[in-house]
């Protein structure tokens, strides 16, 4: 009998652990992972099925695999892992039924067979219970209150009360329709995300993550607290590559925690560092995580335009942190890294420069409109070409017969593509390099590390595709019964009162339900319920669905769950709770970049800023700006306590008041925030120790 392996599945972002488990049952599940991956590369690079069969099929492979890897790693006995597997084959019969009788479902809307039915509750049994195994109950239990909600709803008092509806009506609406499980988000699972997480795993295989490192290293490894400054850095660039805050602590963290232990910074704040600059990667444009393709489907808006309202309060989410981690080396005297330690930024950028082209391509593209589809297909294209192309090379020994392959392969691109940059020639291209690769010396090892990416790959879009898949349980509920207009009713009733008190009550909608959640149901749940109400205020609708992502973000920062310090909590050998409430500490200042923007929609380069009559639209950007990067400078000094020198309680409770002052549009506010702020830092200024001495801690 084979050992289990043991496996915590209470943690969404966590994950399997690595591989895909023993012996045969592994190269099953590593089969249907890579038949999974070539599946939804087809469809972003042919796209000939309709959409519900798109839909249908992906959520058949998400069920299959999930199941059969939680059997092979925590089955005991190869019958435990059989069915595990069957089960999962049930799953992807569900999927199929959409592709097989898909015509016979479309004539027959509205009126089911009991087959329909059958499977339709199948389903629902099946990503309930994945969902489970995959995630833990929190987010099973609050789609099973709201299945409750929809079944036996009539029964409350108005105004939570509806009209009732039929067992066959909830699983039609539920398994069949498009605003069930088959809605936006696993609409956006099934093209976009998986293809962007294909595209992070391809530019990591190439060597994506070292160049930052080193690049991070070259700039910041000197300055004073040093290694943190590379780890927020570092973590801000990972970010454009990879929508996973967890992802980002595992990789990036492995190198950065370690570093910033041994120059001195306690083990719970070097943890919590990581973690609130990983987590910022699902705010760092291009890539965002998977929450920023469903918001651009729900609003019905190119993705690029959630991209551009996302840069700046992206930007200073990170300068926040950075700004932070600074802090705390002045308050403890933490020093830089020897120059002997540290790379070149330079020759590493020179080494390497060629691994920015797909992530410049796919900016150039989605900026000039192309859909996400199109620029991530293509962005993966070229990063395949440079993987295998660098392989290819890499058996010649003259540098100047490189070159020529490189000029040669970019007109014979250039020539497929005279009317337009198609899919197929460039698909016919990364195919014959394909076949090149395999009789170079070394090729097949690039082949096989290929391969291995792919597979991977559907592994990772496990817990986003669940987590997608049961959502639809909410989406449907609402769609069918109307219900989010009560608790819109109410935040309208409260923001007639106070804009102010309706933002807190979103935010700690957002962040309640995140500690139990992952980020794409809290952002779902929360822009259905409260983004409309908001925008019936005045915030700008872009605005208020950014502000119910962020506070989805900051969730995972905030005890008691912190899933970004229980990714970091075994790097850094520390208690995650201590992690969490010092990532919290950090992260104060993204806590408000929210608030910040609502009241100055500048700020995303939004129209209808206050400001934009007095100063125009650029000069209401660069004011939101001035006024956002004040606000959260002395939101640090407040966290860390430290400027010049160590601050009294006086200190910080003056720089609290200024900060607030400038996080929104009160009489006066402004005015006095910035009075404040200037006397605050001239105050410490003056209070500043010689510069002979050295503050200790």
């Amino acid at each position: 009998m084979e050992t289990p392996v043991k496996v915590e599945f209470d943690n969404f972002e966590h994950g399997f652990p690595e591989g895909f488990g023993p012996g045969r049952w592994g190269y099953l599940a590593y089969g249907i992972g890579l038949a999974f991956a070539l599946f939804q590369l087809y469809v972003a690079a042919f796209n000939y099925l309709p959409s519900q069969v798109v839909r249908g099929v992906h959520v058949g492979f998400l069920l299959l695999l999930t199941f059969g890897l939680i059997g092979n790693f925590t089955a005991k006995t190869d019958a435990g892992r059989i069915a595990g597997w069957a089960i999962g084959a049930i799953g992807f019969s569900c999927g199929l039924y959409q592709w097989i009788f898909y015509a016979d479902l479309i004539a027959r809307d509205g009126d089911p067979t009991r087959a329909d039915l059958v499977v339709g509750t199948l389903l629902a049994v099946l990503i309930f219970e994945g969902t489970r195994r995959l995630m833990g109950l929190a987010l099973p239990l609050m789609c099973g209150a709201c299945l409750l909600y929809w079944f036996f709803g009539q029964y409350l008092p108005a105004p939570l009360n509806h009209r009732g509806y039929d067992f066959d009506q909830v699983i039609t609406h539920l398994s069949f329709g498009t605003e069930g499980f088959y809605g936006v988000p696993i609409y956006v699972s099934a093209t976009y995300i998986f293809l962007f997480i294909l595209f992070g795993s391809f530019l990591e295989h190439a060597g994506m993550i070292q160049l930052f490192t080193d690049v991070s290293l070259g700039l910041f490894g000197r300055t004073r607290g040093g290694p943190a400054k590379v780890a927020v850095f570092a973590s801000g660039m990972m970010g454009t590559i990879s929508g996973s805050g967890v992802a980002n602590v595992v990789t990036v963290g492995q190198f950065t925690i370690p570093l910033m232990i041994r120059f001195g910074y306690r083990r719970a704040f070097a943890a919590g560092v990581e973690a609130t600059a990983s987590m910022g990667g699902q705010i760092m444009p291009p890539v965002m995580g998977a929450v920023a393709f469903i918001m651009a489907e729900t609003l019905g808006v190119d993705y690029s335009v959630i991209v551009k309202a996302a840069v700046i309060p992206a930007i200073l989410y990170f300068a926040s942190a950075f700004w932070m981690v600074h802090l705390e080396a002045g308050k403890h005297g933490l020093t830089g890294m020897k120059p002997s330690e540290i790379p070149s930024a330079w020759k590493a950028l020179v080494a390497r420069w060629y691994l920015v082209l797909p992530l410049a391509a796919l900016v150039y593209m989605l900026f000039e409109g192309f859909t996400p589809l199109y620029a991530g297909s293509m962005g993966l294209a070229l990063t395949v070409a440079l993987i295998l192309g660098t392989s290819i090379t890499m058996g010649f020994s003259n540098q100047v017969l490189r070159y020529v392959f490189w000029i040669g392969l970019a007109l014979v691109v250039g020539a497929l593509s005279r009317n337009g940059l198609q899919i197929v020639p460039v698909a016919s291209v990364v195919v014959a390099l394909v076949v090149i690769t395999g009789f170079v010396r070394g090729g097949m090892a690039t082949l096989h590390a290929c391969r291995d990416s792919l597979a991977e790959s559907a592994k990772s879009a496990l817990t986003v595709g669940m987590a997608c898949a049961i959502v639809g349980v909410i989406i449907g509920m609402m769609t069918q019964t109307g219900v989010g207009s009560i608790f819109g009713s109410w935040v309208i009733g409260l923001g007639k009162t106070s804009l102010f008190a309706a933002l807190i009550m979103t935010m700690l909608l957002s962040i309640l339900l995140g500690t139990g959640i992952p980020t794409i149901p809290t952002y779902i749940i929360t822009a259905a319920l409260a983004a409309p109400a908001l925008a019936k205020l005045g915030v700008p609708l872009i605005a208020s669905h950014m502000f119910a992502f962020y506070y989805g973000i900051m969730a995972d920062l905030s005890p008691p769950v912190a899933l970004a310090a229980l990714a970091a909590a075994p790097i850094a050998k520390e208690n995650p709770d201590k992690i969490g409430w010092e990532a919290m500490r950090i992260a104060l200042a993204g806590y408000v970049i929210p608030f910040i923007f609502v009241y100055s929609p500048a700020l995303m380069l939004q129209a209808g800023d206050p400001m934009e009559a007095q100063l125009g639209f650029l000069g209401a950007v660069a004011y939101a700006g001035v006024k956002a990067l004040v606000s959260i400078g002395l939101f640090g000094m407040v966290a860390i306590g430290f400027l010049f020198t160590r601050m009294t309680v006086i200190e910080r409770l003056l720089s609290f008041v200024a900060s607030v002052c400038l996080l929104g549009e009160f009489p006066y506010s402004d005015v006095l925030g910035f009075v404040l702020a200037v006397a605050i830092v001239a105050w410490q200024w003056r209070q500043r120790p010689p510069a002979a001495v050295v503050v200790s801690a």
